[in-house]
């Protein structure tokens, strides 16, 4: 049996649980999220508590366990917790600003770069150098944070450039003068 999903999911305090037979639905103080759990997955309700079963051990239903477990333990730890994604900007010039659910980017572009939040994610600048992502919705969430990744990417040499603020860039050596 998978690991990941023979661990019951406990159900925190504030968060409203709906089973209609696929079809999960997760409501919290954070927001409310729903989910299909494939077809030969099944869930249930035990106490304070989401089992998520498979009716045998074939290798395409142990796979789907253990996904479809994880899943719906983000949707759960989003609604009550939230989750939160940290960048930072690394260069001479470079900065940062939100004006309402607009992010603007100075990158060493001509132009500042303008990016529109998704529905469900927040962001809050310190230092204009440190942006903070907050949302719910952990698959969003992490696509939002590699967008605004990709606007400018850190480079190997001065490492200039927007990275996860845990990311580690392996740094080259430049050219040398012999």
């Amino acid at each position: 049996m998978s690991r990941v999903g023979r661990q019951p999911i406990p159900i925190p305090a504030g968060v409203q649980v709906q089973i209609e037979g696929q079809a999960v639905s997760v409501k919290g103080p954070k927001g409310h999220h729903q989910f299909r759990v494939p077809a030969p997955i099944t869930v249930r309700r035990d106490g304070d508590q989401l089992v998520v079963e498979r009716p045998n051990d074939s290798r395409g239903n142990r796979a789907l366990h253990g996904t479809s477990r994880a899943l719906l333990a983000n949707l759960v730890k989003g609604v009550s917790e939230g989750f939160v994604r940290k960048l930072e900007i690394n260069g001479v010039g470079y900065r940062a600003a939100v004006q309402g659910s607009s992010l603007t980017l100075e990158l060493g572009y001509s132009h500042p770069v303008k990016y529109d939040l998704p529905a469900g994610v927040t962001a809050e600048v310190e230092k204009n150098v440190l942006i903070t992502l907050m949302g719910s919705d952990k698959h969003v969430l992490g696509e939002t944070a590699a967008k605004i990744r990709s606007f400018r990417p850190p480079e190997p040499y001065k490492g200039k450039g927007i990275k996860y603020a845990e990311e580690q860039i392996r740094r080259k050596v430049g050219k040398k003068n012999v």
